[in-house]
């Protein structure tokens, strides 16, 4: 499909699937740089690729774009397409590498894109709190077990990474958790590292709770 899409079209595309919620021009402007307008914005309109609308609460009323059930299905293509857009870059050579390798991992754990970019939601701490709490009671099979952040994270749903490592962190200080680093570091997993919450230099891996 790429072919019919410009580069500006197309990255802007992938922005939206990533990003998987509304997004405002001067959010896509702020971000990548650039706005979807014009002649690239209602191309993608007509294909039923992306709609967009006016905004009701910002201020001058640009528009804001997402991704439709066509457009997510389209970057799903894209995932598996052969060669790169013209005109070819050395970074748009690298990025259909690395897309294409998402779009294998998807394929092989049989994932939608849609199992992988949530958009993120704004919960307290005490929500965040009240997520791990429980993920934690359906994950380990005692109390003070150790459950591995890897398992734990995907079960608090759209929450923030970020909001959860400063949880994390602020019940280990309280000491309410214990957070360790995996001792066999040879058994992690490239995810299992990408999981762990880094605490006075070092990175933790595994979670136990002494539930009341």
């Amino acid at each position: 499909m790429t072919d019919r899409l410009g580069q500006k079209q197309i990255a802007a595309m992938l922005v939206l699937m990533v990003i998987a919620r509304e997004m405002s021009n001067p959010e896509l402007d702020e971000m990548v740089g650039f706005t979807l307008d014009g002649k690239e914005r209602r191309q993608l309109n007509d294909l039923d690729l992306v709609s967009s609308d006016r905004s009701k609460v910002l201020r001058g009323r640009p528009f804001v774009h997402e991704l439709t059930e066509y457009g997510w299905a389209w970057c799903e293509e894209e995932l598996s397409t052969e060669g790169v857009p013209s005109p070819r870059t050395s970074l748009g050579s690298a990025l259909y590498v690395l897309l294409g390798g998402l779009g294998r991992h998807l394929r092989r754990e049989r994932l939608r894109l849609a199992d992988l970019f949530m958009p993120e939601v704004q919960l307290t701490a005490e929500e965040i709190e009240t997520r791990i709490r429980i993920a934690y009671r359906k994950l380990s099979q005692a109390p003070r077990d150790w459950v591995g952040l890897v398992d734990l994270r995907p079960m608090l749903g759209e929450a923030s990474t970020v909001d959860v490592d400063e949880v994390l962190k602020e019940l280990s200080r309280s000491g309410q958790v214990r957070l360790v680093p995996e001792s066999n570091r040879k058994a992690l997993t490239a995810a299992a590292h990408a999981a762990a919450v880094r605490i006075g230099g070092e990175d933790n891996h595994l979670l136990s709770i002494e539930e009341p």
